[in-house]
Order: structure tokens, then C-alpha cells, then sequence
């Protein structure tokens, strides 16, 4: 695993709700967590070397904002955003940055289609990031009216991936 690849890791953690992450190949161990004031804490270990090497992740500090104008927190990340056309209507967005899939295999039925009804928590589709397969869970009640996302396209943070109507 090369320095590009932890990178990316540590990016993924900062943009997500990701609290940990570990991976072992070929004799190298490496663990991600988040520390305490939020930032990634990394460990890693080479074969039977007993040493670890931990480093925390520290993000550059933004320039401060104006005083007069200060930034909108940002809308968590799968959270559903109302239409501006109609109220009843809203949408299910990427928490992350992957490649969307509508089923748990090729040979599964997807878990959400058009006219589908969904609650609070059920799975609507999964997100592979980094070859790590996330379900991605409604936070809405309420039946999809439309997918608007093609399996096994990619999908940034915040993108659109279903719309639902509020039961």
C-alpha cells in the first residue's frame, strides 16, 4: 500500500461518518481511527517487526472567515432534501464517493426499485469505496418514485441517488 492509497483512506475518513478502518496485506498492517478531536489517527506495522508507526492526521487550518458572513454548516451526508417543486417530495443522497450498486450481488433483486415502499434505516442501495461495500440506508419513510442513479455507476458526495415521496 503506498502513500497515495493512505491518503485517499484518510480523505474518505475526514469527508465521512467512517469512525475506523484496518486493512492487512502481505504482511503489512495498517489501522485508521479517529482520534479524539476528530482528525484520523494512523497505525501501521511492517511483517513480524514489532514497531508501529503512528502519526495523526492533522488537516491545514481553513483562513478564517469574515465575521460579517460565516459559513452554513454542512447537511449530514445521506440526509434527504426536500423538492423546491413539491414539499412531499425528497431525495436520498451519497454519503460518499463510490460506485453505486442496487443490489448485494449480480444475481440479487435490487433492494429499492421504482414504487418501492422504504422506512427509516432499511438499505437502499450499497456504495463501494476503496473495494469496502457500504449500505446506504433510507432516512426517510416514504415509497422511491424514481432511482436516478445506474448500477454500478460512479457517484460523488451529495449526489442524488433516489427520489421519495413522504408517506
Amino acid at each position: 500500500m503506498d502513500l497515495k492509497q493512505i491518503k485517499q483512506i484518510i480523505d474518505l475518513m475526514t469527508r465521512s461518518e467512517l469512525t475506523e478502518f484496518a486493512v492487512e496485506e502481505e504482511g503489512f498492517k495498517l489501522k485508521i481511527r479517529r482520534g479524539a478531536n476528530g482528525l484520523p489517527v494512523v497505525s501501521s506495522s511492517r511483517g513480524s517487526d514489532a514497531s508501529v508507526t503512528q502519526a495523526v492526521y492533522s488537516a491545514p487550518s481553513p483562513a478564517p472567515a469574515p465575521a460579517a458572513a460565516p459559513a452554513p454548516a454542512p447537511a449530514p451526508a445521506a440526509a434527504p432534501v426536500a423538492a423546491s417543486d413539491d414539499a412531499s417530495i425528497v431525495y436520498i443522497k451519497s454519503p460518499m464517493v463510490g460506485t453505486f450498486y442496487r443490489s448485494g450481488s449480480p444475481e440479487s433483486k435490487p433492494y429499492a426499485e421504482n414504487s418501492t415502499k422504504v422506512v427509516e434505516n432499511s438499505v437502499v442501495c450499497i456504495i463501494e469505496a476503496m473495494k469496502i461495500m457500504n449500505e446506504i440506508q433510507s432516512e426517510v419513510k416514504g415509497v422511491v418514485v424514481e432511482v436516478l442513479v445506474e448500477n454500478g455507476q460512479p457517484v460523488e458526495y451529495g449526489q442524488k441517488l433516489f427520489k421519495v415521496k413522504n408517506a
